[in-house]
């Protein structure tokens, strides 16, 4: 019998993907790193469906780039402060679903190793960073709308304000899990 809350870690060897969590370096929308060390971890079931999402990459030529998954609620909180804003940050009292283990920041990557163009940086928190935003060229709407196919073909689902996050459905139904003093994931 699985734990469904155990986290597991993600690394390029065991997952096949690239791994750049930028909560672990300055260059994410609050210009300073989080985390101490970049441990990317999902819990069990996210896991299993982001495994499946590696393989529908690779069926088409691809990979994923990874951004970020779990997340402490220390971490949230930081972000909160930085950006209290509930379109692109989830609110303290509701919980984050990444501080669930079940949501993940990511894109495509192409056979030369590029992450495809998907209009905005990740964390780029405008109105254009909306998965259907018009007026985007055709060429990012198609790229967004692969990365779409390809995660809630795995499982996942999507939330309208970011292309790049996914997270399981029925994640609010989940505890929050706290190993941020513990756990590998350490804070600033």
């Amino acid at each position: 019998m699985t734990d469904k809350h155990r986290l597991i870690h993600i690394t390029h060897d065991t997952h096949r993907v690239d791994i750049d969590l930028v909560y672990a370096t300055p260059r994410n929308f609050t210009g300073k790193p989080i985390y101490r060390e970049a441990h990317c971890l999902l819990l069990e079931p996210a896991e299993a469906a982001l495994r499946k999402a590696v393989e529908l990459a690779e069926s088409i030529g691809m990979s994923l780039l990874i951004f970020d998954a779990y997340r402490p609620p220390q971490a949230q909180k930081v972000l909160w402060d930085f950006l209290p804003d509930p379109t692109y940050i989830a609110e303290l009292g509701r919980g984050s679903n990444h501080s669930r283990g079940t949501a993940i920041d990511l894109t495509l990557i192409d056979g030369n190793g590029e992450p495809l163009d998907m209009g905005t940086g990740f964390d780029e928190m405008v109105k254009a960073s909306e998965h259907f935003h018009h007026g985007l060229p055709q060429a990012v709407q198609r790229n967004r709308l692969l990365l779409l196919g390809i995660m809630h073909a795995a499982g996942f689902t999507h939330i309208a304000s970011e292309w790049w996050h996914y997270e399981l459905p029925g994640s609010r139904a989940l505890p929050v899990i706290d190993n941020s003093e513990s756990g590998p994931l350490k804070l600033m």
